[in-house]
């Protein structure tokens, strides 16, 4: 147990340590063997430079840009490369926002579509049941009602006239996908944006995943449709540097085509005796370290060293997306035509949830989609650069886990467990029975989590979405309790 708050100082060394040894028990962050939550150039001297700049300025304050001009300088500047990267020459008065994250971003252009339209009392916003759940949750927090609707079966893109259909006059707001985070397809933006228009409604264009490295694919030769603000009716953009621009976690941007569009994103208070509060985004203090991590970053890889990244991505994708299509039993869910590899089964005696735990007990780290509609459940894998020097191991392990998956049986769940699942009632679901269920599958603690899923998988595959989010809220509470003496 680690107590935070000794009765005397600790050693830095000592400290230091104790975080080595925690961090032993997580999963691999280099080294180009885990394909979600993290992003790794493979760029040995990236991660020195990232903390040198972030401690420079990790003491600023994002909370006043007049006091740290040497944030908002950083800050101008991210948003400068970005929009020169999405289309800026077609719209020079692009201006944007550094933020937390992907979510923060998408949750601020709700926010300023939202706020932009005081006169709707129920507004609404139009997306793609692909969108990401960053849309969901900036509808739950700003009450804002979601109308997701379905994409087409056989390409999973956005559907323009679905869209269309689903537009109504308290709608504020159309989202898609540059590319979806699931399956890795870009969602056809210059149609779904040519509606929003014709409807005089704001587009957000969900590029946190793809913004960064797309254009740089496209150099390459890869087949990218428009999708940034090349596009007139795109009104908005997300882009994550915490993602393919390789920056330190924390670090995101949301572009907007004008300061007007922008406006509505600030919130500002003077009504109490204090400073007059003035934010562009959800925090009021924030660090000025991830700014300067970033911008280090950007600056020290430059545009050429993105061009080679992107081609590092694009040859590991390839291999991989070959690997899987040469192994029988398994097929891609959409082409793996930019940086996601997303493959699904075609034979019975190939469980995924059980490769998935295969793969993981041979060191890749990949992550498990559960079944969604009319969907499968499908082996999601988030390629980067670092992936490359690798790869030419994946297809044989790929081989290898997929003999032992067959050897394997399917999780053996008991049908009364799969019928109280199936039909519970997410409202009866207690502390207790989640704590109850976690003993039974041995997931006490946050590091028993990981190795042995597939058995967790299957029970969550088999419950609808409101138990599922029931379960897994309950569970992650159970984790996240303090140490009690």
């Amino acid at each position: 147990m680690i107590n935070a708050l000794p009765s005397h100082g600790v050693p830095a060394e000592q400290i230091l340590g104790e975080l080595t040894g925690l961090r032993s028990g997580d999963l691999p962050t280099h080294g180009g063997t885990l394909f979600s939550y993290v992003y790794d150039s493979g760029l040995a001297d990236l991660d020195g430079l990232a903390q040198s700049a972030h401690a420079l300025a990790s003491h600023v304050n994002g909370l006043d840009p007049t006091a740290f001009p040497s944030l908002l300088a950083a800050e101008n500047a991210l948003v400068a490369a970005a929009a020169k990267l999405l289309g800026g020459a077609h719209a020079p008065t692009v201006v944007g926002s550094v933020t937390s994250g992907g979510t923060e971003s998408i949750m601020l252009a709700v926010k300023a579509a939202r706020d932009a339209h005081p006169d709707i009392e129920r507004p609404r916003m139009v997306a793609p049941v692909t969108a990401h759940a960053a849309f969901a949750k900036a509808a739950a927090y700003l009450r804002v009602e979601l109308d997701s609707v379905p994409v087409d079966a056989q390409t999973l893109a956005a559907d323009p006239a679905t869209i269309d259909t689903a537009i109504t006059p308290e709608t504020i707001l159309v989202a898609c996908s540059a590319p979806s985070y699931a399956h890795g397809v870009v969602d056809p933006v210059e149609d779904v944006a040519a509606c929003a228009a014709d409807h005089g409604v704001r587009c957000h264009v969900d590029a946190c995943f793809g913004g960064w490295i797309l254009p740089y694919l496209r150099r390459l030769g890869v087949e990218v449709p428009d999708f940034d603000f090349r596009i007139p009716g795109v009104t908005s953009m997300s882009v994550d540097l915490h993602k393919y621009a390789y920056c330190p976690k924390g670090t995101s941007l949301l572009l907007h085509r004008d300061d007007r569009l922008r406006i509505s994103q600030y919130f500002g208070y003077a009504d109490w005796p204090g400073y007059t509060m003035v934010n562009s985004g959800i925090a009021s203090t924030r660090s000025g370290g991830p700014v300067a991590a970033a911008l280090a970053t950007t600056r020290h890889i430059g545009d050429d060293g993105y061009l080679r990244l992107a081609q590092q991505t694009r040859t590991a994708v390839e291999r991989i997306a070959t690997a899987v299509t040469d192994t029988p039993g398994l097929r891609l869910m959409a082409p793996a035509d930019y940086m996601v590899v997303c493959f699904t089964g075609e034979d019975p005696d190939i469980d995924l949830f059980v490769l998935a735990d295969e793969l993981a007990a041979a060191g890749w780290h990949t992550q498990p989609q559960l079944p969604f509609g009319a969907m499968s459940a499908s082996i999601h894998l988030t390629v980067t650069a670092a992936v490359e020097p690798t790869v030419e191991r994946f297809g044989p392990a790929l081989a290898a886990a997929v003999a032992a998956t067959r050897e394997r049986r399917p999780p053996d769940l008991p049908p009364e467990m799969t019928q109280l699942v199936a039909t519970m009632d997410p409202d009866l679901l207690t502390p207790e029975t989640v704590a109850g269920l976690a003993q039974r599958f041995g997931l006490t603690e946050a590091d028993s989590v990981a190795g042995n899923m597939a058995m967790v998988n299957a029970l969550l595959a088999v419950a609808p979405a409101a138990v599922r989010e029931k379960l897994l809220i309950e569970f992650v509470s159970l984790l996240q309790q303090p140490p009690r003496d």
